[in-house]
């Protein structure tokens, strides 16, 4: 008898609140009676599994005598051999060259020179179809080679009250740490310092963005503030530098070197510093060919989210072609939320927050049980909006415990087999964009926006902005290490490139254009998985359309 389609036993284990391994799900399709075999794995699953694994399926199975396995062995049995190889401990690494999906150019990588010079190549766009030779999937799956870390995460470690000494801790963590990566570039002198130092000598003072104007002969006057006091700098506007003031946000650190006025009361500026990611920059890979899915932007409750495309993702997800998938990274928005934007309420497919949630657990069920998923918050989930936002509450958690999902605060680094992933949601990539006049600096490149934050060593650095910001004793959203990838969402549009060795994803989303978004004209990359290979961090982008 030929196997029954494993999308089938998916769905209705999923409609049952289980789960299953994959080689289970295999088990499940090549059953006499697939579906009747569902239920008594179901009927026969322990009271505290959510999750169904191959050995539970196998003994049931193996128990009715209607089914021929007296052996053990079967088609089924067989089959889930060749489709899941037996893990060795030493996986044999797959050429990246072999892909199916292997291209030539990459039209959505950065034609910036380092970057088109890197070893870190986007091996193209694929339509979804699964390739004849199941090519990448040779080292199989093992559980107990992986490890996951978190950092950087602001859950159950919130103190701010929102008083003002709050705000000043803040600013002065956020200075501290950023000026210590500026001050051996240049010959830091403080503000007071410098009031006293006499008119043309050469100096440098790093502090914090406090104003940007332009003055009537087009030159740019940059107010910088440290622990001291405020001073200012004058960037000539027939200077290489100004190009530089262009990528000025307000609270951001950097240093100006140059040289004081012969009244010493402003600093003629030479040079522009940021705290920048080191070009030198080696990044971490796995030591296995594995692989990371990174999505965003789900938005269940949506009359737009895109049901169809989520559950065609699922189903390749249990395919062989999968087989290395064995990470999923959520950057934010599991649903679309309520009174997020003007007459949302119209838009909805969902009403009740919570019914949204659940929704989205059910859609979670059919990605392989043996995933680890990984979730952080964004700006329309049930969270306080401010950034750093903590990880969702256990009522959440629970409603979408089917997975043993690890649940993080925006941002955090998530560390994958030594891989450093900076999950972030992206909301102040809408702030870099509008402050940006470069139209390269956009929404359809939203990877040019993640460098910038990148080179400021900060995933939001304006404050009272677009981005909502709690004042904490630390500054949970500087980056003091600098990850291996960056990855966002929140713009709905995708990206993928390389900065300094740093590979950098904006995930696209899975919701069809809204009436809000035609009205801001925003035209979103729907049902776009950027896959990640963490062995050598190409990232291959599959669509679901």
């Amino acid at each position: 008898m030929p196997l029954e389609p494993p999308v089938r036993v998916v769905r209705e284990l999923t409609s049952r609140g289980y789960n299953a391994d994959r080689e289970a799900v295999t088990l499940l399709a090549g059953a006499d009676d697939p579906m009747a075999a569902v239920e008594r794995a179901v009927d026969e699953a322990p009271a505290d599994g959510l999750t169904l694994t191959v050995d539970h399926v196998r003994s049931v199975l193996q128990a009715d005598p209607t089914d021929a396995r007296t052996d053990g062995a079967s088609e089924a049995a067989d089959a889930a051999t060749d489709a899941f190889p037996p893990t060795t401990p030493e996986s044999n690494k797959s050429d990246p060259t072999d892909s199916p999906t292997a291209s030539s150019g990459d039209e959505t990588q950065s034609n910036r020179t380092e970057e088109t010079g890197s070893p870190l190549e986007t091996k193209g766009v694929d339509d979804g179809t699964p390739a004849a030779d199941s090519a990448g999937n040779s080292s199989g799956r093992d559980p107990d080679a992986r490890s996951l870390d978190i950092a950087g995460d602001i859950t159950g470690e919130s103190t701010g009250t929102g008083e003002y000494k709050n705000f000043v801790a803040t600013f002065r963590d956020r200075y501290d740490r950023l000026s210590k990566k500026l001050r051996g570039r240049v010959n830091h002198r403080p503000t007071t310092a410098l009031d006293s130092m006499p008119g043309g000598s050469d100096a440098a003072v790093v502090g914090m963005v406090n104003d940007v104007r332009s003055t009537k002969s087009g030159h740019w006057l940059v107010e910088v503030e440290d622990t001291n006091g405020v001073f200012p700098a004058l960037v000539m506007k027939d200077k290489d530098i100004a190009a530089s003031v262009d990528e000025l946000l307000m609270d951001e650190v950097i240093a100006i070197e140059g040289t004081l006025s012969d009244d010493g009361g402003i600093l003629f500026a030479d040079d522009i510093f940021f705290p920048e990611i080191p070009r030198t920059h080696d990044p971490n890979t796995a030591d296995r060919h594995v692989q990371a899915a990174l999505v965003s932007d789900v938005h269940v409750g949506s009359q737009e989210f895109a049901d169809d495309e989520w559950s065609a993702f699922a189903d390749w997800l249990h395919t062989p072609e999968a087989d290395a998938v064995e990470y999923l990274l959520i950057a934010g928005d599991m649903v679309e939320g309520v009174g997020v934007y003007p007459n949302q309420d119209e838009e909805l497919d969902i009403v009740d927050l919570y019914e949204q949630y659940e929704t989205f657990a059910e859609r979670l069920k059919e990605v392989p049980g043996d995933t680890e998923i990984v979730m952080i918050p964004g700006n329309h989930d049930a969270v306080r909006l401010a950034e750093p936002q903590p990880a969702f509450d256990e009522e959440l958690r629970s409603i979408m415990s089917a997975h043993d999902a690890t649940f993080t605060g925006n941002p955090s680094t998530v560390t994958l087999e030594g891989v450093n992933v900076l999950m972030y949601h992206g909301v102040s990539i809408d702030e870099v964009i509008a402050e940006h006049p470069s139209e390269d600096v956009s929404y359809d490149n939203p990877h040019r926006a993640m460098e910038l934050l990148l080179r400021k060593r900060h995933v939001a650095p304006q404050f009272g902005g677009r981005t909502r910001l709690a004042p904490e004793e630390e500054d949970y959203l500087v980056m003091d290490e600098v990850p291996d990838v960056f990855h966002t969402g929140h713009v709905h549009k995708l990206g993928v490139g390389t900065y300094h060795n740093v590979r950098m994803v904006n995930s696209g989303c899975w919701q069809h254009q809204t009436e809000f978004q035609k009205s801001v004209n925003i035209d979103p990359d729907v049902a776009t998985a950027p896959i990640l290979d963490l062995d050598t961090l190409d990232v291959t982008v599959r669509k679901f359309v």
